[in-house]
């Protein structure tokens, strides 16, 4: 039997375009741009008796966060060159790498509940993992809202105009 491949990859070509790779390609770089952190919240899973140091959370306030493809470029440890960019999906335990499934005092909770408190609805959550050293993952509120956790605090991004 003799392939013909130009017809081949016509075939693949054309396969490839109706079962949408290529939207799902733009769709999963979606997250490149300019975000800036609009506010922050002390975190659920943060202790109660003593208030986290809200020194870092103040320099962070107002600062914006640049994914690019060879780099995150954004203030101190949310920094980094060379990300390794994945998208994930979970539920409300997988949020700040399970924070919300435990109470302050360490015994477990239903992570929904304080996850609706941070704008989360639906069952499934986007998360964007980079590869970084510093292990900070951002989840999607929405198209243009991700939050992030850092020290007790739950920072809140916004898309910026890119």
């Amino acid at each position: 039997m003799q392939i013909n491949f130009r017809h081949f990859g016509l075939a693949i070509a054309a396969m490839l375009w109706v079962g949408g790779t290529v939207p799902a390609v733009a769709e999963d770089s979606a997250f490149l741009g300019s975000w800036m952190i609009d506010k922050a919240v002390v975190a659920p899973w943060a202790n109660t008796v003593v208030k986290p140091d809200d020194a870092e959370m103040k320099s962070l306030l107002g600062k914006t966060i640049t994914f690019k493809k060879e780099s995150v470029v954004g203030p101190g440890v949310l920094a980094c060159t060379g990300p390794t960019y994945k998208l994930t999906e979970g539920g409300a335990d997988m949020l700040f790498q399970g924070a919300l499934t435990q109470k302050p005092d360490g015994s477990e909770q239903d992570p929904a509940p304080s996850a609706a408190a941070l704008g989360f609805h639906g069952s499934t959550i986007k998360t964007l993992q980079t590869g970084c050293e510093n292990e900070i993952d951002y989840h999607f509120v929405d198209g243009d809202t991700v939050e992030f956790g850092l020290n007790d605090y739950v920072y809140s991004l916004k898309r910026q105009g890119n």
